[in-house]
């Protein structure tokens, strides 16, 4: 085992699994035998807000929190969330983000408009860009609300650890009547 750190950040809206996402991760992780940190920030999750969690693991990792500018992948459920946290991420990066816009408040009262061709912009910035449509294919798995395993499958395959601690951690962090959705929701995001 290398002494690299490897950052995660996981960034959405209240509501969209991504502390679920990120239990799942820290947990294959540590299955795998590295040392875990991680840290969320979701005071407003229930009310929609903006929800950050970072995820570190390594031979040793002694802070929970992803320094600015050294994010090895950003993994993003609502792509206006994805792009505000760019800065977050190193240089050659990997970003994977739902292809998926909730309208902040500003939008609804119609004070601003939701920013055009998000996706276009971040994959200028960030090559490595996978744009995932979470929702049809966690529709395709048998619930939408398994977005989050789909995207989580989709960025497994960047990352070393074997599949099967993924499905024991499945197993472990999700409710019981969730598991097998969510199974087959993360074999169809690892497959993309």
């Amino acid at each position: 085992m290398s002494d690299k750190i490897t950052n995660i950040l996981l960034v959405g809206v209240g509501g969209q699994g991504i502390l679920l996402a990120s239990e799942i991760l820290s947990e294959a992780a540590m299955l795998a035998g590295y040392d875990v940190k991680k840290s969320e920030i979701h005071g407003m999750s229930q009310r929609g807000g903006s929800v950050v969690s970072h995820a570190r693991f390594g031979k040793e990792v002694f802070s929970p929190v992803v320094p600015e500018g050294e994010g090895d992948i950003l993994f993003g459920f609502e792509l206006l969330e994805t792009y505000r946290a760019l800065p977050l991420l190193k240089k050659g990066a990997t970003v994977v983000a739902n292809d998926y816009r909730i309208s902040p408040p500003s939008v609804l009262l119609g004070n601003e408009k939701y920013p055009e061709e998000l996706d276009v912009k971040i994959k200028a910035k960030f090559p490595d860009f996978l744009l995932v449509d979470g929702l049809k294919l966690a529709a395709d798995a048998g619930n939408n609300r398994a977005a989050n395993t789909v995207l989580l499958g989709a960025v497994s395959k960047r990352l070393d650890i074997p599949e099967n601690f993924w499905f024991k951690a499945i197993e472990k962090m999700a409710p019981a009547k969730a598991v097998d959705v969510n199974i087959k929701a993360f074999k169809i995001g690892r497959a993309l």
